[in-house]
């Protein structure tokens, strides 16, 4: 399945995304040893301490990167998400860019009611930005995009750290 703007992409772009849209899913050789920091993530977000959801989220980016054996990447966990009249961003991936380490930063706090997010979305929204990176650093895509693929390597990820969660 295409999105619809695959049509306004030029050809060598949409040869990248045909690539992403193949690969539906990323298995992590011992995703077992993660699921303690993704459990652990649901009490520190009620708890609102952002210094421990912080360190869970590097410490599952760190084992799925490590598992995958690619390059670092550093997480920043801010207050309250950016908004305008295009809707709420929920987190934001910076490639490595002049020798400097990639990046991930997420927001706990909805932008309208500054309410703390709920796990299930925080968790996604961490694995969604891991894809980016992995499109880049494991698969070699010059590019990283939305595909169907994309969305369900995401998935992939969230049911190997939380298995029989339904989506």
């Amino acid at each position: 399945m295409v999105f619809d703007y695959y049509k306004r992409l030029s050809a060598k772009r949409q040869s990248i995304y045909r690539q992403s849209d193949a690969i539906i899913a990323v298995k992590l050789p011992d995703a077992g040893m993660l699921r303690a920091p993704a459990q652990a993530l649901v009490e520190a977000l009620k708890l609102e301490d952002r210094t421990t959801v912080q360190r869970l989220s590097q410490q599952i980016t760190d084992g799925i990167i490590g598992q995958l054996q690619v390059p670092p990447l550093r997480i920043q966990v801010l207050a309250v998400r950016p908004s305008d009249d295009w809707g709420e961003l929920h987190g934001l991936y910076l490639p490595e860019e002049d020798g400097k380490t990639a990046k991930i930063q997420l927001w706990m706090r909805t932008a309208k009611h500054k309410r703390v997010v709920a796990y299930k979305s925080y968790l996604r929204t961490l694995l969604h930005e891991i894809c980016h990176h992995l499109d880049y650093e494991f698969y070699k895509f010059p590019e990283t995009f939305h595909t169907e693929g994309f969305y369900n390597r995401e998935s992939s990820l969230f049911h190997q750290l939380v298995p029989g969660d339904s989506p």
